[in-house]
């Protein structure tokens, strides 16, 4: 079982430890819902280093990642991120990913720590470029700072004017003298950061940025990081997205340029936006008492039309919703359905998938 580079930091914390993807993590210090409540409202220091991070260098570094990826990588600045998905022939999803243009010829593509080595492995197959894809993520560590009040936490502690960071946007800097990678991202819905560095700068900058935003702050582990990203329908991969589920049938079209390059998987992809897919992501609420899971199979008066990829009751609303793949015609706003809860059918109705409205704007 791995460990990152903050495990002694979260037990001394006394967190709740549970393997994750072949490490040992963090699900919880206090509760979910008060790390999630405490995102929402103020801030929270997530450990992320389990996350993979691939560097690919050299002449035709571009070429090789809009080759892979499926959004437009040759539209990048130098300090853009983009999100998208890696695909396979078929048009099922290798993983879902951040890409950092460094320079013309150096990208960083931060991948799932459940899909690092798979990742790797496709990656490598795939590269018949002039560049050198390299597996950098035992060298480097992570934490996200995310909430409504973090940059008012990180600010005092950096010379950099954190208000000039754009959304989905990075830069070099340091915090605390230590020198670190820093872009406006997250998994959360709210305004945030997540910051790279070596394994004994992501040590002390935990520990100091904790202390420092005592007041605004708290630690969290992956049972909140799961409740945020569900509640602003941000996919999970093995969930809403996976090897046989497409970017268009989970919802995720603007991931994918359509109108330029040629990735990996992109005819199929072209041929479900010109037929439409027999199926989608849609939200649902249950109207019945109950809760719904992963995997629990949705009907339409008996007639089996769908599964749910993930389920809770909402910490933010106090909704029991979730989000589900349904056949066409019966993914439309308004419409019945039932839900097999341990051999019991639940009433719920499908709706909009975005089950909370985040609370900041983007810059």
């Amino acid at each position: 079982m791995k460990k990152t580079v903050l495990y002694d930091a979260h037990v001394a914390l006394n967190a709740k430890m549970v393997d994750f993807a072949g490490f040992m993590m963090p699900i919880s210090y206090s509760s979910i819902t008060e790390e999630h409540n405490y995102v929402r409202e103020k801030a929270g220091l997530f450990d992320v280093s389990h996350m993979g991070e691939f560097y690919v260098k050299g002449k035709e570094a571009e070429q090789f990642v809009d080759y892979i990826f499926t959004n437009d990588v040759t539209k990048m600045e130098k300090g853009q991120v983009l999100y998208g998905m890696m695909l396979y022939p078929n048009g099922g999803v290798v993983d879902d990913l951040l890409v950092y243009k460094v320079k013309h010829d150096f990208f960083i593509m931060v991948v799932n720590a459940s899909n690092i080595d798979k990742d790797f492995a496709w990656a490598t197959s795939q590269n018949t470029f002039d560049c050198l894809l390299t597996n950098e993520s035992d060298l480097v560590a992570e934490i996200a700072l995310q909430g409504p009040l973090a940059e008012k936490i990180l600010q005092p502690l950096t010379d950099f004017n954190l208000s000039e960071l754009q959304f989905f946007t990075f830069a070099n800097m340091k915090i605390l003298w230590k020198k670190v990678v820093v872009s406006r991202t997250g998994y959360t819905g709210e305004d945030g950061f997540e910051i790279y560095g070596d394994h004994d700068t992501i040590r002390t900058l935990w520990n100091e940025i904790l202390d420092f935003g005592k007041e605004n702050i708290t630690p969290c582990g992956l049972g909140c990081r799961d409740t945020l990203r569900f509640e602003v329908a941000l996919p999970l991969y093995g969930n809403e997205l996976t090897q046989d589920i497409t970017p268009l049938e989970a919802g995720y079209g603007f991931a994918v340029s359509l109108d330029s390059g040629d990735f990996i998987g992109k005819d199929v992809l072209v041929k479900q936006k010109k037929e439409k897919t027999t199926r989608r992501i849609v939200g649902l609420e249950l109207i019945d008492k109950g809760i719904i899971r992963h995997g629990y199979k949705v009907y339409h008066e008996g007639l089996l039309v769908g599964e749910i990829t993930t389920g809770y009751k909402s910490p933010s609303t106090g909704e029991t919703v979730a989000m589900a793949m349904i056949d066409r015609p019966y993914d439309k706003l308004g419409t019945n359905l039932e839900v097999d809860i341990r051999g019991k059918m639940k009433q719920a109705i499908v709706r909009n998938r975005k089950f909370y409205e985040k609370s900041y704007k983007t810059k």
